[in-house]
């Protein structure tokens, strides 16, 4: 069963949230909270698996909350609602430590697998049009040097890396390098164990900050 709290100032939101949810028989909502100081209260009672926190709030706001929550409470994936599509937003929230970034009129099913992929650990996960505003605002700021940065990461690395950036899940990435999914999963764990980066959507602000996000995109490079 996978334990979620829900984080959001408006009643009829929270309300509509938790009816989604209730009709999933692997998920159970623990706990709702106002504002900011609520879910940081709600999080330390409940120990949820995922938590669902809206940006703006009364009082103590979402980002705020997030930046005490990911260092106090790393088992928490947190996933952050809005109504917003700003990218301001979207960069300092997936800076904190997000696992992804949902706009509140996604439909039902999409914020379902949301949740289930930041439960398990998986791909972090964005609404696709703040993806693309994502990949663009990066893609016009020039790259920082990434020398030093590639030293310690093979050549398989880098192109998952790239293909990662690309926003490929570990499925598409072993069919497009004709390796196992285990293996691209390796590989995975490999990049952000040695980049200190907490998921894959960390990975892929990386790859487009450094200019690695045209990597991965042409021939496999051999085992």
């Amino acid at each position: 069963m996978i334990r979620v709290a829900i984080a959001d100032d408006q009643g009829l939101v929270r309300a509509a949230i938790r009816m989604i949810l209730e009709t999933e028989l692997d998920l159970t909502v623990v706990g709702e909270a106002r504002d900011g100081d609520e879910a940081i209260a709600l999080v330390a009672h409940t120990r949820p698996d995922v938590l669902l926190l809206d940006v703006q709030m009364p009082g103590r706001d979402g980002l705020s909350a997030l930046r005490e929550l990911v260092p106090t409470h790393p088992a928490t994936a947190v996933l952050m609602l809005t109504t917003f599509d700003l990218d301001e937003y979207v960069y300092k929230a997936l800076r904190a430590g997000a696992v992804g970034f949902l706009l509140k009129d996604m439909p039902g099913d999409e914020v379902v697998t949301a949740i289930r992929q930041a439960a398990g650990g998986r791909d972090g996960l964005l609404a696709p049009a703040l993806t693309r505003r994502l990949i663009a605002r990066f893609t016009a700021q020039p790259a920082r040097s990434s020398t030093a940065l590639l030293d310690g990461l093979t050549p398989r690395e880098i192109e998952v890396l790239g293909l990662i950036a690309r926003g490929l899940s570990n499925a598409e990435i072993a069919e497009g390098l004709v390796i196992s999914e285990t293996t691209v999963k390796t590989h995975v764990a490999r990049v952000l164990m040695k980049l200190g980066l907490r998921d894959r959507v960390q990975a892929a602000i990386f790859a487009h900050e450094t200019g690695l996000a045209g990597l991965g995109s042409g021939t496999s490079v051999p085992e």
